[in-house]
């Protein structure tokens, strides 16, 4: 671990990742709490320029770009966060047994996944978000859904070339159980994969939720979320004479998804064995 931790800091851009997203997450908390921001009162000026009462101007009905931008990333967090770990908590435990047992449960867990994947991502999670209805919930438990193959497929593989180890085979001559062997001698040694996984996921997730907001079948309105705010000035007089509506959440989303595979470019690079210092 200091070995990773050691590599880790030594990798600028990543350490410039991290950076970012720390001081971004301290801004998205504390924030409406310092400056008590309303994403939700409509004030007199429909469409107006940032002025001092309003640092980004307000939408087409009246409400503060500014609150609804800080808001709006908590939200595009909290999507792309928590359906990965939906992702996570369904994909990890099928990949591991359908690596560890092999055999008909490696065809059922395995086929399943293809199925999932043969299937473009978006589309299904339109198709899925209209039938179910559209809200944060829904957009994060679609996403959640969609994404469980690839972490289930990458802890396949890692699980298959770490189980016919000597120390797995020594676990088993001295009778340790299934259970015990996937969970103490098998995850640990194939997990490093998973969590690089996990970062770039949660980039990609954010993508997948602005998305769908710009296509109007995220968020919905009047919460707040950088894809929606989007969608919201996707006219072509907005974009042309009002670019305080747009270019605000589309550089929070460069920023933020760039400062992500940053993060996970540097985690991979620190977990991988063969980079010694």
């Amino acid at each position: 671990m200091k070995d990773v931790i050691k590599r880790f800091c030594t990798h600028r851009l990543a350490m410039a990742g991290l950076c970012v997203l720390l001081v971004e997450l301290v801004l998205l908390f504390l924030l409406p709490l310092l400056m008590k921001l309303e994403p939700y009162e409509i004030y007199s000026g429909f469409g107006s320029a940032p002025s001092k009462e309003h640092i980004l101007g307000t939408d087409s009905t009246g409400r503060d770009l500014f609150a609804r931008l800080i808001y709006g990333g908590r939200t595009s967090l909290f999507v792309g966060f928590f359906s990965v770990l939906i992702s996570f908590a369904i994909g990890v435990p099928l990949g591991m047994i359908a690596g560890f047992y092999r055999g008909i449960a490696e065809t059922v867990i395995m086929r399943i996944a293809d199925v999932f994947l043969s299937f473009p991502s978006m589309v299904f999670v339109l198709v899925l978000v209209s039938v179910i209805g559209s809200s944060i919930t829904s957009a994060t438990v679609v996403i959640g859904i969609m994404g469980w193959p690839g972490f289930a497929r990458q802890l396949y593989g890692s699980v298959i070339s770490v189980r016919e180890k000597d120390y797995i085979e020594g676990a088993r001559a001295i009778g340790t159980s299934n259970f015990v062997i996937m969970f103490r001698y098998i995850l640990p040694n194939a997990f490093a994969p998973i969590i690089i996984a996990f970062t770039f996921g949660i980039a990609n997730a954010v993508l997948q939720e602005s998305g769908l907001s710009f296509l109007g079948m995220g968020v919905q309105v009047p919460e707040a979320s950088w894809g929606n705010m989007l969608y919201a000035a996707q006219s072509v007089s907005v974009i042309s004479s009002k670019p305080w509506m747009w270019l605000p959440p589309g550089i929070c989303l460069l920023i933020t998804i760039l400062s992500i595979n940053l993060f996970g470019d540097g985690l991979r690079d620190a977990l991988d064995p063969k980079m010694k210092i």
